[in-house]
């Protein structure tokens, strides 16, 4: 009896067990579930209240008609087909300079002297071809008159002939030499003076006193070059190359004088980019006034063909906020929502050009920086 009724204690214990395991695989699927996310809005930094919007008039985004822009940096170039290198073709010594790097000459002004071998060299040659000519001169004069009388052969009058032709190419060559090397006929002398060859600036010189000239194999003496006309070398991004184009103006500023605008024309679009900084060089021929000097920083405006519609606000409009331009635009009763703009232009009568960020016809605060100090107290 008592074994029975274990047995059946230990029964009803497993069936429970069973039971409840059953019970465990049908639970409620919303109870197991993670709770549900809760969203917290964040107040918006832009948006202002104010109790007194009335004080704070508004003004409309007039519309104006305006192209785009690309800017970029470069830098004053001289014109190389204003540029003239000052050449000796005599070597030699260079015993005095007249002349320095920068100085503005004249064409024909005297740059330097150079004590020449050639020179030297060139001038005995002379006085020889003089010498013999005049030699061949008399035996041909003296040939001449014994042939009229028939003392000598034809033979012989041809050869006293061609002997006087001969002397007289020789004297020929040996003038044209001397002239090629600087030299004057009429002041013979070992020194040959270096001439400038074009009027201009001296932007570059690679000789000093007392120093040798090696003609043509060597670096020429001087470069003078005509400033009157300049070239604006800019770099301009692979991807504004197509807002370029040759033969269109452009602004040109120097850093040195903001304030002044030159203008410019295209005239060539480097065919090779930069494959480090996927940039292409593009010149610009800019007549210089006289302020423009050789590597100065300049900054170039393109301006497109294309004509765009764009917002024009006041000036005092805008609002100049951490590097950035900023208005505020009504957002409902009492609120001003701040809207970032890019700015463009500064146009007549204290008006700014609005590039992006506001459309025509929208309304904003006039006085944005009023506003902004009316929300910071």
């Amino acid at each position: 009896m008592r074994r029975a009724g274990f047995e059946t204690i230990a029964l009803v214990f497993a069936l429970g067990f069973f039971c409840s395991g059953c019970g465990d695989g049908k639970g409620d699927p919303k109870a197991e579930a993670p709770p549900a996310a809760k969203v917290e809005h964040q107040e918006d930094v832009n948006v202002v209240q104010v109790d007194h919007p009335e004080q704070f008039p508004l003004a409309t985004a007039a519309a104006y008609e305006s192209t785009s822009k690309l800017s970029a940096t470069g830098t004053v170039n001289p014109d190389i087909s204003r540029t003239v290198p000052v050449i000796s073709i005599a070597t030699g010594r260079v015993v005095e300079i007249l002349a320095r790097l920068g100085d503005t000459v004249k064409k024909g002004q005297l740059l330097l002297r150079v004590q020449s071998a050639d020179m030297s060299g060139a001038f005995s040659d002379y006085r020889k071809a003089v010498a013999d000519e005049k030699l061949a001169r008399i035996q041909f004069e003296r040939a001449q008159l014994l042939y009229d009388k028939g003392a000598i052969s034809l033979n012989d009058f041809q050869t006293a002939e061609d002997v006087e032709n001969k002397a007289k190419v020789d004297v020929e060559n040996t003038t044209e030499r001397l002239r090629l090397l600087g030299g004057d006929i009429d002041h013979p002398a070992a020194i040959v003076d270096i001439r400038a060859p074009v009027s201009g600036v001296i932007t570059d010189q690679q000789v000093t006193n007392a120093a040798g000239v090696a003609g043509l194999s060597s670096p020429n003496p001087f470069t003078i070059s005509d400033l009157s006309s300049v070239w604006v070398l800019c770099d301009v991004y692979e991807n504004d190359l197509a807002n370029v184009h040759v033969g269109e103006t452009a602004e040109i500023r120097l850093n040195a004088y903001p304030d002044k605008v030159f203008t410019g024309r295209i005239s060539n679009i480097g065919p090779v980019l930069d494959p480090s900084l996927r940039t292409a060089k593009v010149r610009i021929e800019v007549p210089n006034p006289g302020l423009m000097r050789v590597g100065m920083f300049v900054t170039a405006t393109f301006h497109s063909q294309k004509k765009e519609t764009r917002a024009s606000v006041p000036a005092s409009a805008i609002l100049h906020l951490h590097d950035r331009d900023w208005v505020y635009v009504p957002a409902g009763d009492k609120k001003f929502r701040r809207v970032e703009v890019v700015s463009g232009t500064t146009l007549p009568n204290n008006m700014q050009e609005i590039v992006s960020g506001i459309k025509p016809g929208q309304q904003v605060v006039s006085n944005a920086l009023v506003l902004q100090n009316t929300v910071e107290q």
